[in-house]
């Protein structure tokens, strides 16, 4: 009897219908050759709902949205909602009360694709960045006094306590151990590399090395581990990023760092990204955002949203299915589209999502 899979679809706002479209008829091409089943209910939760009904965000969603397996996220951000209500209201509310503390984001240039990194290809950037998701300075602690005057006082913390850090390191040992370059066959060890600021943020990120050395010796001996500070990590991520394969981070140097990733392979349009909750729902999206401008026109690539459907698949165990999708992307990448760009991939929305799906 094969497996079946409650999955939440959250389309949302501007092209991220257009590119679940294409992710859902991937993942249905999935299911086919691979034996297991998924089950589709949608949500309209995004910037139309906002404007017709006034509510961001149902009181009941996350419980809603607790009961299913995995939730799969076209975009949010609408042009008649002013920006970071929407955000914060959808994506970061669901977030923290989903308890989503992981997100993963796997940097890798796939062939055929441009770099902006001279005399690099494929097998040079392949690495994934582990980011802590709800600790941190992002998550509001500090305020402001005094404000309007010369004398006005900011403060944002970065607060850290010993369970989140322990629980996202455990993740990304366990994640490195299972998938890190070795386990892949592309390297001679799995190695999780921690990347924080020792030197100045003294406090924060010695819990986290101290953490990081003591988790290590006791239950992943087998993980090679080392030590990156956060500004030399950016230059190497430009230099040398054959040298990382995984590496793991606090909040806001993880979104820093993964930008700069995504753009050395290839862009928004091919970066997909997953918030993860090991003990209970994550949720996966493109990370390019709703790019409004080209709603309706057919022209959106939506080989990021294709591609968080296979990371999707993968933390649910089915990794065959995910590693297959990603390699259809491969092939479509080295073979058919022209650029990655809106309009200029040289076919439709549909019909790289009709390529992807038939090289399954």
């Amino acid at each position: 009897m094969s497996t079946t899979y409650k999955i939440a679809v959250l389309p949302g706002d501007g092209t991220g219908p257009e590119v679940v479209a294409e992710g859902l008829k991937v993942l249905d091409a999935a299911t086919s050759k691979f034996g297991f089943k998924l089950e589709y209910t949608h949500f309209d939760f995004g910037g139309d709902r906002f404007l017709r009904t006034g509510e961001v965000l149902p009181d009941s969603a996350a419980d809603e949205l607790r009961q299913f397996d995995a939730i799969y996220l076209g975009a949010i951000g609408h042009p008649g909602v002013k920006p970071g209500i929407l955000e914060k209201g959808i994506l970061l509310r669901l977030r923290f009360e989903l308890d989503q503390y992981i997100n993963l984001r796997p940097v890798r240039l796939y062939p055929g694709v441009d770099t902006p990194l001279k005399d690099k290809g494929p097998e040079h950037i392949d690495y994934v960045v582990v980011r802590e998701n709800t600790g941190g300075i992002y998550t509001g602690t500090g305020g402001i006094s005094m404000k309007g005057t010369p004398h006005e006082v900011a403060v944002q913390s970065m607060v850290y306590n010993r369970f989140q850090v322990e629980r996202c390191l455990r993740y990304a040992f366990e994640y490195t151990r299972k998938f890190g370059k070795k386990a892949r066959g592309k390297g001679e060890a799995n190695t999780l590399g921690l990347v924080g600021k020792t030197n100045v943020l003294t406090y924060v990120f010695d819990l986290w090395e101290r953490t990081f050395h003591e988790l290590g010796e006791k239950e992943f001996p087998d993980v090679k581990r080392e030590y990156y500070h956060v500004d030399a990590t950016c230059m190497w991520m430009v230099k040398s990023p054959e040298w990382f394969d995984v590496l793991v981070t606090g909040n806001m140097f993880g979104d820093i760092i993964t930008d700069l990733g995504a753009i050395t392979q290839g862009g928004m349009g091919i970066a997909a990204g997953g918030n993860i909750n090991p003990e209970g729902v994550s949720m996966f999206e493109p990370i390019g955002g709703s790019a409004p401008k080209y709603t309706g026109m057919n022209i959106i690539n939506p080989l990021a949203a294709i591609c968080s459907g296979a990371m999707m698949l993968e933390t649910l165990g089915e990794i065959k299915a995910s590693q297959a999708i990603e390699e259809a992307v491969k092939d479509v990448t080295a073979n058919k589209i022209k650029s990655l760009s809106a309009g200029k991939m040289g076919y439709s929305t549909t019909e790289v999502g009709d390529m992807v799906a038939e090289r399954l």
